[in-house]
């Protein structure tokens, strides 16, 4: 019986795609590689113990490492997902934003979106009148321009840099002013006031 793994960490080095082909794996659907610690099996049978810090979550390519000095590759698994395309581009943006209003993790694809598979989401989806299909496929929504859904980010991710400038500029511009006078907060920070939460 393989001894079980114990992984706590990313891997902090890069690899080549010819190191990348022999490592173990970690097929994992996205409820699962959404959690920080959970138990599961890589591809050889070896059982391994999750214990990554609180809010990650697991990208398609992440690479771990465990205590032993075992790298690990992540790789999302197929699972049930509702594939959605429209005729025009101006649809397929208002049904992504039905889907954010929902704070329904999205994938985004040049002609498609991604979501796991909601009957209620399905419904207002069909009635919003995009097509609608249902697929078993592997699902990686967005992260988000402010982390969302706590993406870990590697020092390799080209999109930190670029989300981190615009968190600085929306930041910047909410909080400068012409004078030095304290900045006056008009707004209401209900969330119940401007989030649609049905």
């Amino acid at each position: 019986m393989l001894p079980i793994i114990r992984i706590e960490k990313y891997a902090d080095r890069e690899l080549v795609e010819a190191e990348l082909r022999p490592l173990l794996k970690l097929f994992l659907p996205f409820d699962l590689r959404r959690k920080s610690r959970f138990r599961t099996t890589l591809t050889n049978g070896t059982e391994a113990a999750i214990f990554l810090p609180h809010g990650s979550v697991l990208r398609n390519g992440d690479l771990l490492e465990a205590e032993d000095g075992t790298l690990v590759r992540v790789e999302s698994a197929p699972e049930d997902v509702l594939l959605v395309t429209a005729e025009t581009p101006y649809e397929l943006m208002r049904a992504a934003y039905h889907l954010g209003n929902r704070h329904t993790p999205v994938e985004l694809g040049e002609n498609f979106l991604k979501i796991e598979a909601d009957p209620v989401l399905k419904e207002m989806l069909v009635q919003l009148g995009v097509t609608v299909r249902e697929e078993n496929s592997s699902f990686d929504p967005e992260g988000g321009a402010y982390g969302g859904w706590h993406r870990h980010r590697h020092r390799h991710d080209d999109g930190f840099a670029e989300d981190h400038l615009i968190a600085n500029l929306v930041f910047s511009e909410h909080h400068s002013s012409s004078d030095d006078l304290p900045h006056q907060h008009t707004h209401s920070h209900d969330d119940s006031d401007c989030h649609d939460h049905s």
